[in-house]
C-alpha cells in the first residue's frame, strides 16, 4: 500500500473531521471511503456514456428508434407491475 499526501484547507479538514465523527469513522477511512466512492461513479458514468454512444450509432447507422409515445407507455406499465411486450424499432421519420 503507498502513501500520498493531500492538502486541504483548515476548514475542509474541520468538516471531514466532523462528517467522520457523525458517520462513526477515523477522518482517515471517511477520506477512503469519499475516494472511492467518486472513483466508482467516474467508472460508472463512463461505462453509461459508452453504452449511450453505442446505442446512437446503432441508432444513426439503422436509421430505427422506439417511439417516446411506444417506450413511455412499456415504462408506465412496468412501472405498474405489469409485462408488456418491448416496444418494436422502427425507421426515424415514421
Amino acid at each position: 500500500m503507498s502513501t500520498t499526501t493531500i492538502r486541504i484547507e483548515d476548514d475542509l479538514k474541520a468538516r471531514v473531521a466532523a462528517a467522520a465523527e457523525r458517520a462513526g469513522k477515523t477522518a482517515h477511512a471517511f477520506i477512503l471511503d469519499a475516494i472511492a466512492q467518486t472513483v466508482e461513479q467516474v467508472e460508472l458514468d463512463e461505462q453509461f456514456h459508452r453504452v449511450a454512444d453505442e446505442r446512437w450509432a446503432k441508432v444513426l447507422a439503422t436509421g430505427k428508434t422506439v417511439p417516446w409515445d411506444d417506450a413511455k407507455a412499456y415504462l408506465e406499465a412496468r412501472a405498474r407491475g405489469e409485462r408488456p411486450r418491448k416496444p418494436v424499432a422502427r425507421k426515424l421519420g415514421r
